[in-house]
């Protein structure tokens, strides 16, 4: 599934790295913390490998 804005994929970026290892899980805040718990690694690296051209910086919840 592809990110909806730039924030939700830098999200899944931080969150990617901290199931491979890259990164400390402890370091994760918010909603990368969340999607590193519930996603995936094939779901995060699809979502961290959206474009961002075009994509706003957050999305409003509707």
């Amino acid at each position: 599934m592809p990110a909806k804005s730039q924030a939700q994929q830098k999200a899944a970026g931080a969150a990617l790295a901290a199931k491979r290892g890259d990164i400390k899980k402890s370091d994760l805040k918010g909603a990368s913390k969340s999607m590193e718990k519930s996603m995936s690694e094939k779901e995060l690296d699809a979502m961290a490998s959206t474009k961002r051209k075009g994509k706003p910086e957050h999305v409003s919840k509707d």
